[in-house]
């Protein structure tokens, strides 16, 4: 990585992390309704992973999206617009926190459903292939997907067919309240690729370096001609499943633990252990997130609520300009 993306993925993540704070505390003061799940804790798989795309690369999350879109180059501002519920939000007010999506940015969503974006994924990938585009289809997930129908129907298919799709498990060690060995039959979650002849990898979720290399060498295969690839980074959320999580399945002492392995510190010693930024740039790309979020609070509460008459309008989109197969009539 260059120095300035290199400082430029390290204030992406800082940045990742203030807006879940802070939406975290206008969740309890009533003002973002629904449901909300934070990526504290997580910034090192999205930001890395993001950073290692081409261009036309898709990227397909679950419901713990906010950080996805972030990367996906989303503005703080859409996203905080979005989670308050106003018309200036990325999907206009009416998703909230579990389905942000800009297709311009080839970000096509957060899906709320467990596990049901993963056939959608395959779909993507199958579309590029039909249609003769280059693009690889990047699809995370939670761990607690994994042991879901549409897991194994979209990784069979996605080898059968030869589908260009890297399938990224954010395996943050619980599925909700459940913890992984709980839950799953095998020890690690990408042994579940291997009933599918899909080469997989396991990398540090918090080592924003070491994930966006893997995420690299994984594409590299798959644009080869490879067929899938599957990646599993191991990462921990600092809190509950959702706002409404009681968090009893899991001691302080677990997650003081992890918090001593900070993506963002481990990022940061990174990068002045190596001389690639000073501690005082760094600092800078502090109060720069800082500033960015208070703009992006300013922004959304002072941005309209939806007309009760266009409650339902985009609910569905006319298609058009649909790819026929090349030398197909």
């Amino acid at each position: 990585m260059e120095r300035d993306e290199s400082i430029r993925m390290y204030l992406e993540m800082v940045l990742i992390r203030r807006l879940e704070e802070r939406a975290a505390e206008l969740y309890q003061e009533g003002r973002i309704g629904g449901f909300l799940h934070l990526y504290i804790g997580e910034e090192a798989v999205g930001v890395g992973v993001v950073s290692a795309r081409q261009n036309g690369d898709r990227i397909i999350t679950a419901y713990r999206d906010h950080g996805v879109a972030i990367a996906c180059g989303l503005e703080s501002r859409v996203v905080m617009a979005e989670l308050l519920g106003k018309e200036t939000g990325c999907s206009k007010g009416r998703g909230g926190s579990m389905h942000m999506a800009d297709v311009s940015k080839n970000f096509w969503g957060g899906h709320a459903i467990v596990g049901s974006h993963l056939p959608i994924a395959a779909g993507l990938a199958l579309g590029d292939k039909y249609s003769g585009r280059s693009g690889v289809t990047i699809c995370l997930f939670g761990d607690g997907a994994t042991n879901i129908g549409y897991f194994h129907e979209a990784l069979n298919l996605s080898k059968v067919w030869s589908l260009p799709v890297l399938w990224i498990c954010e395996n943050n060690k619980y599925g909700m309240g459940t913890s992984v060995e709980r839950a799953s039959a095998v020890s690690e979650i990408r042994q579940k690729a291997a009933g599918y002849d899909i080469p997989s990898a396991r990398v540090d979720g918090m080592d924003v370096v070491a994930v966006h290399e893997a995420t690299l060498g994984a594409l590299k295969e798959i644009r080869a001609g490879g067929g899938p690839r599957f990646l599993e980074a191991v990462t921990y959320r600092y809190k509950g499943h959702s706002m409404g999580d009681p968090e009893r399945y899991r001691q302080p002492e677990e997650i003081r633990q992890w918090e001593e392995n900070d993506p963002i510190g481990i990022f940061r010693r990174y990068l002045t252990g190596k001389k690639i930024a000073s501690k005082a740039e760094l600092d800078e790309s502090d109060r720069k997130a800082e500033a960015e979020l208070q703009e992006a609070v300013a922004f959304a509460e002072a941005s309209p609520d939806p007309a009760a008459e266009d409650l339902f309008d985009d609910v569905y989109v006319e298609a058009q300009g649909l790819g026929t197969r090349p030398g197909a009539p």
